[in-house]
């Protein structure tokens, strides 16, 4: 069954801008902390941004002033709004979700960013 629902992703040019989404299932209790990942081809998994259940937040430093994390708790939703895309962006994004018990991971959605 899914867990994590994302999306938003797409193709950009350099400069652009787009923002995903990310929806947890009501069946997910407890999670205490959300995060986006990337990975793009030939490289590992990095973590691209956190947000804590008290809205603590940590980027990459690749990132830092051009991404912003942000949840709405009611809707159990993460944002990535990410401004300034430049190609060494492109990636496949994922969104992860911990809880004391496991993590969750969605499917993943590609992220393109090309002139």
């Amino acid at each position: 069954q899914v867990q994590l629902v994302e999306s938003g992703g797409g193709l950009v040019q350099p400069g652009g801008s787009l923002r995903l989404s990310c929806a947890a299932s009501s069946a997910i209790w407890g999670i205490y902390r959300m995060v986006w990942y990337r990975q793009a081809p030939g490289k590992q998994r990095e973590l691209v941004a956190s947000i804590s259940s008290g809205a603590s937040t940590n980027y990459a430093d690749s990132v830092k002033g051009r991404f912003t994390i942000s949840r709405d708790g009611a809707k159990n939703t993460v944002y990535l709004q990410m401004n300034d895309l430049q190609p060494d962006d492109t990636a496949v994004y994922y969104c992860n979700a911990q809880t004391n018990v496991r993590g969750y991971w969605g499917q993943g959605t590609q992220v393109t960013v090309s002139s």
